[in-house]
């Protein structure tokens, strides 16, 4: 089989991805997506878009995103130059598991991706100036619907690489609000697949 999935140990709904690599005297060659073989394992689409992001300095935080409902996303996320912490947090209302957050480096070297559901939001942290991150989205980009949470939520706790001082953000990721603030969001995704 040319991937590994592997659900998540903290949010199972969350899937680590690895495709496997064929390497030669010239570099190597892999497979980054399958839909047949996704759809075996449990990861559905059709993915209809793919986005691509580069960030020129170590400590750029892109996130915590997500739609709201009916324009939820679920994303296929992978680093194609340097490092990244990548963190997803659930805020399906009424999980078990509401406000959790997982973190996993994701490099270009090893080629990790991460299969992130509806119903969780997204962000992440570069580790190396001058890194890449493709994603590929089941739903289109619905600038109604975008919305996000604050990254440094006292409530979700995330351990950030890089002091306050250090990290990179957008106006607007500055501005988002705390988990607590967007509980009517809480449900985005809930009753999609």
């Amino acid at each position: 089989m040319p991937f590994e999935f592997k659900p998540d140990a903290l949010l199972p709904e969350i899937v680590h991805v690895r495709p496997q690599r064929f390497g030669d005297a010239r570099g190597w060659f892999a497979e980054t997506f399958r839909a047949d073989v996704f759809s075996q394992a449990g990861i559905p689409g059709p993915f209809v878009q793919d986005n691509h992001s580069w960030s020129a300095e170590a400590g750029t935080i892109r996130g915590l995103h997500l739609q709201s409902a009916p324009h939820a996303q679920g994303k296929l996320v992978r680093c194609v130059k340097g490092r990244i912490l990548d963190v997803a947090v659930d805020i399906r209302k009424g999980s078990p598991r509401f406000g959790k957050a997982m973190v996993v480096e994701l490099t270009a070297e090893g080629g990790e991706q991460l299969f992130i559901p509806r119903g969780f939001a997204h962000g992440f942290c570069t580790l190396e100036d001058d890194t890449e991150v493709v994603y590929k989205t089941d739903a289109y980009y619905a600038p109604d619907h975008d919305c996000g949470i604050a990254h440094d939520d006292p409530a979700i706790g995330i351990d950030w690489p890089f002091p306050p001082s250090a990290r990179i953000l957008s106006d607007k990721d500055q501005k988002l609000p705390r988990l607590a603030e967007i509980a009517e969001l809480a449900a985005a995704g809930e009753g999609e697949r």
